[in-house]
């Protein structure tokens, strides 16, 4: 009798690695999937840390009960290597070699604070002086109570702004860049959107021309109720009808966001197609996570600055319910990256500030 019963739950077990397993992998890879095309299955990205926790936990029970059948969840993880690493790589700090440019993407939130900090301007502009930046990229710049540019000289001479937001709308948005290089020209990468936008800046770098292209891509457009109502479902405070019924209204708004971040990531991807020729640092708020369709899109043929040098999940978007990685730093052959960090301790917005040093590889 125990000898049917243990069969019977091994066998339960095996369908549920079995389909656990393949699951993680075709989740890890649907950043493939155009939302144009596939508007919902491009949301399966954001379950894939479920999936790889599921795994986990079944690797442990095969190891304690049934050791012949690991190999399936190990298999798993193997063909999973690439998405995990996106994700959550592990590399341990290695020094850093001399005359690198150190450049960081910061969404400010317009400098409100994040409710924690009345004098926030002031805030992150002392701890961007303490981070020395070479480049400092900032997306929701915008604040009219204040003269970023003059206050920015102090640190940086070259510096920026270019409003994004089509005027009228009811969220104001620009772009910046503070530079301790020149800014030879600019130029806005051409797509549609009410507030959102894409600034290539042309840098002296000594003997180079460099470009640092700052993004901030369409955002979810979730109100304060939708993410109230999700972390509600989260904490299963919802009838099960109710959750089932805000889960796909969720969904739908979710999807219906990256398609818009679907023309957004082409258009800026042909437009580094179209400058392969200069050296090239694509940074910013892409409002989506590491196995996303817009990420996968922008950075086809770049380095993920902290996919390949960064340890951890390195959370980005800091508000509860919400934690995940959504800011990037990219960068062409022509940088090897090294120390690419989310600072989480930085809390002066509702995004926590990435940085990276890059060193010249070609000349």
């Amino acid at each position: 009798m125990l000898k049917s019963i243990k069969h019977f739950l091994v066998g339960i077990l095996l369908g549920a690695s079995t389909a656990t397993a393949l699951a993680m992998v075709a989740v890890g890879y649907s950043d493939r999937l155009d939302p144009v095309d596939h508007p919902l299955l491009a949301c399966l990205g954001m379950t894939f840390p479920f999936f790889v926790v599921a795994n986990l936990v079944i690797l442990v029970l095969w190891v304690l009960f049934k050791w012949k059948y690991v190999w399936i969840p190990l298999l798993a993880f193997a063909f999973a290597y690439v998405p995990i690493r996106n994700y959550a790589p592990i590399h341990f700090g290695s020094e850093k070699p001399k005359d690198c440019i150190k450049i960081m993407s910061y969404n400010v939130c317009g400098y409100g604070g994040n409710f924690r900090y009345d004098n926030a301007y002031d805030t992150i502009y002392s701890y961007l002086k303490k981070v020395d930046a070479d480049i400092v990229c900032i997306q929701e710049e915008q604040n009219t109570k204040i003269n970023q540019l003059t206050f920015f000289k102090d640190t940086y001479p070259y510096n920026d702004t270019v409003h994004v937001s089509i005027p009228g709308s009811v969220n104001i948005n620009a772009l910046g860049i503070h530079s301790r290089y020149p800014i030879v020209k600019k130029e806005r990468i051409d797509y549609k959107s009410l507030t959102n936008g894409s600034v290539a800046y042309y840098l002296q770098v000594d003997d180079d021309t460099v470009i640092v292209i700052n993004n901030h891509l369409e955002s979810t457009h979730l109100s304060l109720d939708d993410r109230q109502r999700y972390k509600e479902v989260l904490r299963g405070n919802m009838e099960r009808d109710a959750a089932e019924e805000e889960t796909l209204l969720l969904l739908e708004k979710l999807s219906d966001a990256m398609v818009l971040r679907s023309s957004e990531a082409k258009a800026v991807h042909q437009y580094i197609e179209n400058h392969r020729q200069y050296p090239l640092i694509v940074c910013g708020d892409f409002n989506d996570t590491p196995i996303s369709f817009a990420r996968h899109t922008v950075g086809q043929g770049l380095h993920d600055c902290y996919a390949e040098t960064g340890c951890g999940p390195g959370i980005s978007y800091n508000k509860k319910g919400f934690n995940v990685r959504i800011d990037y730093i990219f960068c062409s052959d022509h940088f090897q990256p090294y120390d690419c960090q989310v600072d989480s301790k930085a809390d002066y917005s509702d995004h926590n500030p990435i940085y990276c040093s890059l060193k010249w590889t070609k000349k």
